[in-house]
């Protein structure tokens, strides 16, 4: 539960019209779309042990992306990384990239041990939300994991970061950390937080009754203007984080903290033990320990079910957040409410 990365997610709703015998019209699911593949993904007969052998042969990653029908995170990953730009030209010269549907009936040979469908594939993966991106090296392992949406720019570092190999001598987080360093982002003052002296010690924080939102951001983050605007700053979110402790940190600083574990360290440290490399990351934290964290695109409607799930304490009757989504979608609809998963 801990792993998963939240970041990106999508339930497959539908819009309907449905009348009960009240003339009760219930409300619509939007901002589902088509999603559209690039003509040039691999047309495998899906034995990914020949599939990641092929791809070596020409020096060359396979890459698996996990989708859903109709989700718009998706949309937006393939049309600002796959169909257009220079990242499209990096992917189809240094990959074979394969689509996989998370609720798909496919058959899949894995590996000598596993031939499942698509779906119990993603269950094996813990692939939870869309899209995830896998990419493998010529063994058929995960060397890289990707939860969520990434922009150009940060996917550009990943592509990077895989077909040079360097995998196989740093992690991640540490890779981005070496090329991100230009500031295109400035942390803004917020009453909201914490001030330093509180934030200090984490270890403390998390054992209050109040839950914890652990922000991190730092001056290369490309998505944080655009968090704070679309989703923090909405009335809506500030009612909800109200019931929370919040703290941010600089993920690039290297003033000492104790974590919420009890250890003295820093935050660029903490991070990177978690292999965290994206911006802004979201830990949320509630009873002493860690319930959920974002490290991926989150729209407004998403982050504030979130945010709801871990505060009223809804992990102790839910095996997963996603779970709750379903159930308090289904209540906004029927109370007539529409829902826009992508505003």
């Amino acid at each position: 539960m801990l792993n998963k990365l939240v970041i990106l997610i999508f339930l497959g709703f539908f819009s309907t019209s449905i009348v009960f015998a009240e003339s009760v019209k219930v409300g619509k699911m939007i901002g589902g779309t088509e999603v559209i593949y690039p003509e040039w993904f691999k047309e495998s007969f899906l034995d990914f042990r020949e599939d990641s052998a092929e791809a070596a042969k020409e020096n060359k990653h396979l890459l698996l992306f996990f989708h859903i029908a109709g989700c718009p995170y998706c949309k937006k990953m393939l049309e600002d990384n796959f169909l257009h730009g220079e990242n499209s030209k990096i992917v189809q010269a240094n990959f074979d990239s394969i689509q996989l549907d998370l609720k798909g009936s496919r058959e899949i040979a894995f590996n000598q041990k596993m031939t499942v469908t698509e779906a119990n594939l993603g269950k094996a993966l813990e692939v939870h939300y869309t899209p995830t991106i896998l990419f493998m090296n010529a063994n058929n392992e995960v060397v890289v994991r990707l939860n969520g949406y990434r922009s150009p720019r940060e996917f550009r570092y990943v592509l990077n970061f895989v077909k040079e190999k360097a995998y196989q001598s740093m992690d991640l987080a540490t890779y981005r950390q070496q090329y991100a360093t230009d500031s295109v982002y400035t942390l803004k003052d917020d009453t909201r937080y914490l001030a330093t002296k509180q934030a200090y010690n984490l270890q403390k924080l998390v054992k209050q009754d109040k839950p914890l939102m652990l922000l991190f951001e730092d001056k290369s983050c490309d998505e944080c203007e655009r968090f704070h605007k679309e989703v923090l700053d909405l009335k809506e979110t500030s009612k909800i984080l109200e019931k929370y402790n919040l703290v941010r940190l600089d993920a690039l600083s290297d003033a000492e903290i104790i974590d919420p574990e009890g250890n003295k360290t820093t935050a660029k440290k903490w991070l990177k033990k978690r292999n965290i490399s994206y911006r802004p990351a979201v830990f949320l934290y509630s009873e002493g320990k860690e319930i959920e964290r974002v490290t991926g695109l989150l729209k407004s409607y998403h982050f504030q079910q979130l945010l709801n799930f871990v505060a009223e304490k809804q992990y102790s009757k839910f095996n997963s957040w996603i779970g709750y989504l379903d159930q308090q979608s289904e209540k906004i609809l029927k109370s007539g409410k529409d829902i826009d998963i992508w505003k």
